[in-house]
């Protein structure tokens, strides 16, 4: 049984930055592919960004050039950093670890960016 667990998340102005982490832990198996979705209230759940094992990344068009997601595999480990955040990124976002052809969710942490 594969965990994955958010933190991170938190208050912020428009402009400011935050940093997410995430960890998925409980399987020998590590993590091919680690990313985040987010979720605004009354939408549906969107990709933001993942990274794969090798470290080629891919991010939805409206957080390029401000958010990074990276990865320390040792520890099936992801991070987001969220830099000039706008209040339209306001929403919960989860995190998720692909293993064994099973993406496996946290439960979220959310992110409130105030105007």
């Amino acid at each position: 049984q594969v965990q994955v667990a958010e933190s991170g998340g938190g208050l912020v102005q428009a402009g400011g930055s935050l940093r997410l982490s995430c960890v998925a832990s409980g399987s020998i198996f590590g993590p091919t592919v680690m990313g985040w979705y987010r979720q605004a209230p009354g939408t549906q759940r969107e990709f933001v960004a993942n990274i794969t094992i090798d470290g080629m990344t891919n991010y939805e068009d409206s957080v390029k050039g401000r958010f990074t997601i990276s990865r320390e595999n040792v520890w099936s480990t992801v991070y987001l950093q969220m830099n000039s955040l706008k209040p339209e990124d306001t929403a919960v976002y989860y995190c998720y670890a692909h293993v064994r052809g099973i993406n496996n969710w946290g439960r979220g942490t959310p992110v409130t960016v105030s105007s």
